[in-house]
């Protein structure tokens, strides 16, 4: 895996961007996927799968379209994992025109990412920036092969940053984009104007079908701590306490005398769970995990994922108005069957 310098994600030299798309453009793939019949009828009633791979007949021939990124020059790619998880067979064509079978490591159905390998020499490998540098208004190029059409460059900007509680992943932390998405897109790459990768496309928002300007992009941060999870040790270990939280909404923080965004309330606890062999109750409100203060539902899922299984950690609660701290010992979290939709 290449890592970038530490140079501004928006320096350029020139007003065109066709540097950052010609050095980007040989490390995107298109993928293309076929699976059995026997795994069709589910997916056939799923609206999601008909949306990235459109109405299908159950007789015809079950095939998709996605794209993806060669991180390595070992051959590993960085795609989506609702490209590539009901596949039996994944044929990766690289923008020179070679095509190979690809082998399906591992997926992360929590981030919705997946891992390839291919066989071949003299890979073109995408540069990885630093996605926690990036801000609003910065430009942006999303690359990728919408409705299988071929290898397409958009261009726009970070419309938002830290996108959360879409519905799409267990895990969200978006990156925003105009950036002109289309379907065959997803997998594919979002690079800053240097052409290195910011982050892997993945989802849009449409009552169309195509593009309205508001695309969602996984942060290479993310990315790279799956790949090296799944490259390692086959998939990415992740903290877990059994607990169901909920947002501090303005209501139920007067309730319980604290400020809105000061923590988040437990409203479930999974009996026989670590979180309730700790002592931690439905009601507690959540303040900080291992010092790290938590204001929203999407920070506590980062740092309660961020801990080593196995290990006890410090959570501090509020509790009738008093903090009350438990060593928490979290277990492995369960691995998600699909990604969510």
């Amino acid at each position: 895996v290449l890592q970038a310098p530490t140079a501004g994600p928006t320096s350029s030299s020139a007003g065109s961007l066709s540097l950052a798309a010609k050095r980007a453009s040989p490390s995107v793939v298109s993928i293309n996927t076929a699976s059995r019949k026997s795994n069709r009828a589910d997916k056939l009633r799923d609206p999601w799968f008909k949306y990235f791979f459109g109405d299908q007949d159950e007789d015809s021939s079950n095939v998709g379209l996605g794209s993806g990124v060669i991180v390595s020059a070992d051959g590993y790619i960085l795609t989506n994992n609702h490209v590539v998880e009901t596949a039996d067979e994944i044929t990766v064509v690289l923008n020179d025109g070679r095509r190979t079978q690809a082998r399906l490591v591992g997926t992360d159905p929590d981030t919705d990412l997946a891992v390839l390998k291919i066989k071949l020499d003299n890979l073109p490998v995408m540069v990885m920036s630093n996605s926690d540098q990036l801000q609003v208004g910065d430009i942006v190029l999303a690359i990728g092969n919408p409705f299988g059409v071929g290898q397409t460059v958009t261009s726009g900007i970070v419309s938002a940053l830290g996108r959360n509680q879409l519905g799409i992943n267990t895990f969200e932390n978006f990156i925003q984009t105009d950036a002109a998405i289309n379907p065959g897109n997803s997998g594919g790459a979002l690079v800053d104007v240097q052409g290195n990768l910011l982050g892997i496309n993945t989802a849009i928002y449409s009552r169309s079908g195509g593009s309205m300007g508001i695309g969602f992009a996984i942060p290479v941060s993310t990315a790279r701590q799956v790949l090296e999870g799944i490259v390692k040790d086959g998939q990415v270990v992740r903290g877990w306490i059994g607990v169901e939280p909920t947002e501090l909404t303005p209501e139920i923080a007067k309730t319980f005398n604290v400020q809105t965004g000061s923590g988040v309330i437990i409203t479930g606890v999974l009996q026989s769970g670590p979180a309730a062999r700790a002592g931690v109750v439905p009601g507690d409100v959540l303040l900080a995990v291992e010092g790290q203060p938590v204001k929203t539902v999407a920070e506590l899922l980062a740092k309660v994922s961020a801990l080593k299984p196995g290990r006890p950690a410090r959570l501090k609660f509020l509790r009738k108005n008093e903090e009350v701290e438990f060593a928490v010992t979290p277990a492995q979290r369960p691995r998600a069957k699909s990604a969510p939709r």
